[in-house]
């Protein structure tokens, strides 16, 4: 008798170990899509920003080539100046990368991510 006993006491602790271990599973499941979701919609309204901001540059671009136009007369030369500040630009970002977007947008997502 003391054996079947032990051996059912056994078997219902062997079921709610594992049943415990189901539920932790399931719950870190859970945390891990949420903070996914999260960082997806975070990731997705940076891109979004990112994309209105460079639809932004390039009128701005376009109103500056037409402003030198106006002084130099000639709307290549606005143009090319205007392009020629861009690419200025474009290889002080390359230089400048992790300063100015990687480390920052790094520190961004993390906080964004488990902030509670």
């Amino acid at each position: 008798m003391k054996k079947s006993a032990i051996e059912e006491i056994l078997s219902q602790t062997g079921n709610i170990a594992k049943r415990y271990v189901d539920t932790r599973l399931h719950l870190f499941q859970l945390q891990a899509a949420g903070q996914l979701a999260k960082a997806t919609g975070i990731f997705s309204a940076l891109l979004l920003a990112i994309l209105l901001f460079f639809v932004a540059v390039l009128f701005m671009g376009m109103a500056l080539g037409f402003w030198i136009e106006v002084y130099t007369g000639s709307f290549a030369l606005g143009f090319a100046c205007s392009a020629g500040l861009f690419v200025l630009l474009l290889v002080i970002l390359i230089i400048f990368r992790k300063r100015l977007l990687q480390r920052p947008m790094l520190h961004f997502m993390i906080k964004r991510v488990f902030k509670k």
